[in-house]
């Protein structure tokens, strides 16, 4: 029987490739939109066969109305607290009242399970919601993909292209770190979307890469010896952060504020995905790190 998959968030990058690969399954895709949503992103997700609900996501009763008959809802939403946890709330109170059985929240990112509170302020949000979530009678999964594979092309200290160096923090420069590109991030979801026995946390990682790893692949591509320092400690990072954080009181009100930003690097290099659950589904095919740095790394 053909699955029926509900996307929100379905405009956005991620989104809309999970709304693609779940079609690709010879899958039902509905995507709930607000109303004001780009006219020209709502025609695309019609050109590739989604069903576009145009609704005030603002009311849990329209909602309801768009999760009637589907087999699970996939949160891909992006924001702060009043999308991650007040949106995502209302979605899933939706999703309940309409007798869906599983939920998939936007938990992608680096699992924050082992993480301490306080850290990195948009996984507190996710963990406020997960919360919720998990005090309810729903059929929970998470994917988390680590770091999308794509910060690698924005000159961060990790690798900036531009200055031709590769950065660490503390001891760390053997430190593997979790990456994974959209397309499989997106691919993998669509899988566990259809699998109705998934697991509550899958962690998953296209590649895991050290800054030594990636300093030699780099010389690879290039033929050049990337400058690889460290940048500070652990401690003096943390510290860097707080400050940051402090000076910039506006970033609160920024999805990716600068000090947000060096949050995300500092729970990559405090945690890693050891229970990878990339070989749960056989018809994936992993982007490799040498082949995504080689499509952007002259």
């Amino acid at each position: 029987m053909e699955k029926m998959v509900l996307v929100a968030g379905a405009t956005g990058n991620l989104g809309r490739r999970i709304c693609r690969e779940p079609l690709q399954r010879e899958a039902s895709v509905s995507a709930i939109v607000r109303k004001s949503s780009d006219p020209a992103k709502r025609e695309a997700l019609s050109k590739l066969g989604v069903r576009v609900l145009e609704i005030d996501l603002n009311s849990t009763e329209e909602i309801v109305q768009a999760c009637e008959g589907m087999d699970v809802v996939v949160s891909a939403l992006a924001g702060l607290a009043d999308v991650i946890v007040d949106l995502q709330k209302r979605v899933l109170d939706g999703a309940l009242k309409a007798g869906v059985p599983r939920f998939i929240p936007s938990d992608f990112c680096t699992d924050y399970n082992d993480l301490v509170p306080g850290e990195n302020r948009n996984f507190d949000l996710r963990r406020t919601f997960k919360a919720y979530l998990d005090s309810t009678s729903i059929k929970a999964s998470s994917v988390f993909n680590g770091a999308f594979a794509d910060i690698l092309k924005y000159n961060t200290p990790l690798l900036n292209l531009k200055e031709r160096s590769i950065g660490y923090w503390g001891d760390k420069a053997g430190w593997k770190l979790d990456f994974t590109t959209m397309d499989n991030t997106a691919a993998f979801t669509a899988e566990v979307a259809l699998d109705d026995d998934a697991p509550r946390d899958l962690q998953i990682a296209g590649f895991q890469i050290s800054p030594n790893m990636l300093w030699a692949e780099v010389k690879e591509i290039t033929g050049e010896e990337f400058s690889l320092r460290q940048i500070s400690d652990m401690a003096s990072f943390a510290e860097l952060i707080k400050k940051q954080r402090a000076d910039n009181p506006a970033g609160e009100h920024e999805l990716y504020a600068k000090w947000q930003q060096s949050q995300y690097m500092y729970s990559m290099f405090s945690t890693q995905h050891h229970n990878l659950s990339n070989n749960r589904y056989q018809n994936l095919d992993w982007t490799p790190s040498l082949a995504f740095l080689q499509s952007f790394v002259k």
